[in-house]
């Protein structure tokens, strides 16, 4: 061969190998990417080639699919009562994309999970259409039922537990949407749906999910926390013993007193008093007495400064780690830099109604292949205990004070036991702002305590008072304890 020739064959031989190395990479390094990557249109396409599975509440599904004309996209997602549940669906859109349990478990709701490879290969061998699994829910739907109606066009957020396991039986956020609107792809419906919900466009975020991603001061509610630091480190023994609470009170290292709301019995006033009657320099003064440190150990054992994942992730809720005496005592009543998910309220309500014990919030009870065998289940397991069994009996004990003869008398339930604490939470510059209603609670059956319930109010025309959240938020958590409780019967 001459010398030209065999330096053709060469630089021919050269662009065969790297044909060859560049056919490799493809399919054996970048498959995974080049399958998945967003521009892939034939992705979106095979995802809404068939139904998607649904999200099951109470044994019903709450989601389901219709089948779409004019568009390579057989089939879009349908909704029942799309704003009621979208806290706990989010959306699953042609255009859009996902989110929360439509996105976490988009691999089982479409058949496309590793975990049902058998399955798939099966139905393929059968020439079965493929088909998408369910996703079992631990929601209540009369629980959520109560929640949602019953904050209405109010802007807030509820959310309710099972002390007993964390499953989560309520999560509402108001104003919500309805991710049907938007769940194709059309450039004029779909789009404008979409537009409309945006924070731009809508200034009250319908889209936001305030029982999760939301954080607000707690307020008094915050007090519960501060009562169980002063438990279990041992400033109080005695929920009946007077505390070292001087009326006026001035706040370590300032000149300024910490103000009560109202006349109110608070100088020396024991801890069930104080929570009766909501004192902020009895729980200012605690928090004081105690320190950062043990406050900050009590807050993060409760669940504080962490994100939780149910699996939709939460907001991590926050209790400063470096603060003074004063800035203390202002954050174990709530305020100053103290700021907390309804979620993360609810559990705390949870772990004093479970005897001390904090169980992991969660809201899927099992994954369910198309054919309803169960892929995976969710176990129960226990996040903390924030205070012993007994400091949390007397914890109970105060807090179904507050119901019995205090501020959350509007909570009551006819022949059942009810725990819990109201709040107003400071909201704006120098107070300018309506403050928030806050609510925490739980109730007890003789069988055990089968929910626990937090709910903020944002707006409204609450008063500056401490009662406001029993005459706003209360009865909301009244009547979704009385829907877990009837449902229990």
């Amino acid at each position: 061969m001459n010398k030209p020739l065999r330096r053709i064959a060469i630089f021919c031989g050269l662009l065969v190998l790297a044909l060859l190395a560049r056919d490799n990479w493809i399919q054996y390094v970048a498959a995974d990417e080049l399958r998945t990557h967003e521009k892939n249109r034939r992705v979106a396409i095979e995802r809404y080639a068939s139904p998607r599975g649904n999200i099951i509440v109470d044994g019903k599904p709450i989601t389901g699919s219709t089948k779409t004309s004019g568009s390579d996209f057989a089939y879009k997602r349908t909704y029942s009562n799309g704003p009621m549940w979208a806290p706990v669906t989010g959306y699953a859109s042609q255009a859009f994309g996902a989110t929360q349990l439509e996105s976490l478990e988009d691999g089982i709701l479409t058949g496309n999970d590793d975990r049902l490879f058998f399955r798939r290969t099966l139905d393929m061998l059968t020439g079965k259409k493929k088909e998408g699994g369910n996703v079992v829910t631990t929601l209540n739907a009369d629980a959520q039922k109560a929640a949602f109606e019953g904050l209405g066009d109010k802007k807030g957020a509820v959310a309710a537990l099972d002390p007993r396991t964390g499953a989560i039986l309520a999560l509402a956020s108001t104003p919500s949407y309805d991710p049907a609107t938007f769940a194709g792809n059309s450039t004029t419906t779909d789009s404008k749906a979409w537009e409309k919900l945006q924070k731009k466009k809508n200034p009250d975020e319908p889209m936001l999910n305030r029982a999760l991603r939301q954080t607000y001061p707690p307020g008094s509610t915050f007090k519960v926390v501060t009562a169980a630091a002063a438990l279990e480190h041992g400033l109080y023994e005695n929920p009946d013993e007077k505390t070292e609470s001087p009326l006026p009170w001035t706040m370590p290292g300032t000149t300024t007193e910490l103000k009560n709301e109202g006349t109110i019995p608070c100088e020396n006033a024991t801890l069930r008093v104080a929570l009766r009657w909501s004192c902020n320099t009895v729980f200012g003064k605690v928090g004081s007495d105690l320190g950062n440190d043990k406050m900050l150990e009590t807050a993060e054992e409760f669940g504080f400064n962490k994100e939780q994942f149910t699996p939709v992730r939460t907001n991590a809720s926050n209790f400063s780690d470096d603060m003074n005496k004063s800035q203390t005592a202002l954050s174990s009543i709530g305020q100053f830099n103290t700021a907390a998910t309804p979620l993360q309220m609810a559990m705390v309500a949870s772990a004093v109604a479970n005897d001390g014990t904090l169980m992991e919030p969660y809201m899927i009870s099992q994954l369910q292949a198309p054919n309803l065998d169960v892929v995976e289940k969710t176990s129960p397991k226990k996040m903390s205990e924030p205070l012993s069994e007994e400091n949390a009996q007397k914890l109970q004990d105060m807090m179904e004070t507050v119901v019995d003869k205090g501020t959350g008398q509007n909570a009551k339930i006819d022949g059942v036991t009810v725990g819990g604490k109201t709040g107003t939470a400071q909201h704006g510059v120098a107070n300018s702002k309506n403050p928030y209603a806050w609510f925490i609670s739980y109730a007890k059956t003789d069988s055990g305590s089968p929910v626990a319930v937090a709910v903020v109010v944002e707006d409204s025309d609450a008063s500056r008072d401490d009662i406001s959240g029993g005459g706003l938020a209360a009865p909301i958590a009244r009547d979704v304890m009385k829907a877990v409780v009837d449902s229990k019967q």
